[in-house]
C-alpha cells in the first residue's frame, strides 16, 4: 500500500481537471490518496472530483482548504461554516473521507485549521487583495482567531483517540497527519506571491503544529502555499505537493507524490 499526497488541484481550470480525469483507473487501487484541500469552491465540481479520485484509489482522505469555503458562487449564498457542514456530507457521499484512517501499521490523521495571523500581521494591500476576505462569510462575532479556534477544536476528538496497538512482530504504527494550512512559520516559502505581497499572515497557524505533535506525527502533509517542498524539523517531515494553477509549473511538480509505502 502506497500513500500519495496532493493538494491545491484547482479543478476549475480545465488543464487541471483534465489531469485528474487522466489518472489511471487501475494503478492506484491498493493505495491511499491524501488530498489536502483547495480542489474547488464549487460544490458540484468538488463532488465530481472526489468521486473521480475515489474510484481510482483504495481510500481518499480529504480536508477542505480556504477555496472550498468561499461562498460567492453558492446559490442561495450561505455562510462559510454552513458550507463546511455541507462539504462534510458531500465528501462521504462521494466516497471519500474526512476521518482518521487506521490500520495496525498506519494512522492518517486529518487536521482542520485556518490562519490566525500568528505568522505576521496582514498589510492593508493584502487585506484588499486576499480573496478570502471577500469570498468567505463568517458569523459577525468571529475574527480569524476565533475561526481558527473553532476548526482546531473540531480536531479534539481525533486527538483524543489512542493509536492502535501494533500486531505482534510488527513495527510501531506510523502516523501521518495532514492539513491544508501551514503548521509552522518556518514552512512559509521565501517567495509566496507573484503579486509581491507578503502572504505569510494568511498561510497558517502555529497552533496547528501543537496538534501535529500531539498525534505523534512522523510526516505532515500540507498545502496552500503552492510551493512544493520537503522539510525536516524536530523529527517531523513536512511535505507540500501542490498541483497549483496552470501557470505554476516552476514551483509545482504537477504529479502525484508517493510519501510512504507500508
Amino acid at each position: 500500500m502506497r500513500v500519495f499526497a496532493l493538494s491545491d488541484v484547482h479543478a476549475d481550470f480545465e488543464p487541471n481537471a483534465r489531469w485528474l480525469r487522466n489518472l489511471s483507473l487501475h494503478d492506484y487501487q491498493s493505495d491511499i490518496l491524501i488530498l489536502a484541500g483547495d480542489v474547488t469552491d464549487s460544490l458540484p465540481l468538488l463532488e465530481w472530483c472526489l468521486g473521480l479520485v475515489a474510484r481510482r484509489f483504495h481510500k481518499v482522505l480529504f480536508v477542505p482548504g480556504n477555496h472550498e469555503l468561499w461562498t460567492l458562487r453558492d446559490q442561495p449564498r450561505t455562510g462559510s461554516l454552513e458550507k463546511f457542514e455541507r462539504i462534510r456530507g458531500l465528501v462521504h457521499g462521494a466516497g471519500a473521507s474526512m476521518e482518521t484512517f487506521t490500520t495496525s501499521r498506519l494512522a492518517i490523521v486529518p487536521l482542520l485549521a485556518w490562519y490566525d495571523y500568528s505568522f505576521g500581521t496582514p498589510s492593508p494591500e493584502l487585506a484588499e487583495a486576499w480573496m478570502d476576505f471577500h469570498a468567505c462569510r463568517w458569523p459577525p462575532e468571529c475574527d480569524v482567531r476565533e475561526i481558527t479556534a473553532r476548526f482546531l477544536k473540531l480536531n479534539e476528538g481525533t486527538l483524543a483517540r489512542p493509536p492502535l496497538a501494533p500486531s505482534p512482530g510488527t513495527q510501531e504504527q506510523l502516523v501521518i497527519s495532514f492539513s491544508h494550512f501551514l503548521p509552522r512559520a518556518e514552512l512559509v516559502p521565501k517567495r509566496t506571491s507573484a503579486l509581491k505581497l507578503d502572504l505569510s499572515p494568511v498561510l497558517g497557524t502555529d497552533l496547528l503544529d501543537c496538534q501535529v505533535r500531539q498525534v505523534k506525527s512522523t510526516i505532515h502533509v500540507y498545502g496552500h502555499s503552492h510551493v512544493n517542498r520537503r522539510v525536516d524539523i524536530d523529527a517531523v517531515t513536512y511535505v507540500n505537493n501542490a498541483f497549483g494553477y496552470p501557470n505554476e509549473s516552476g514551483i509545482a511538480a504537477k504529479r502525484l507524490l508517493c510519501i510512504r509505502e507500508v
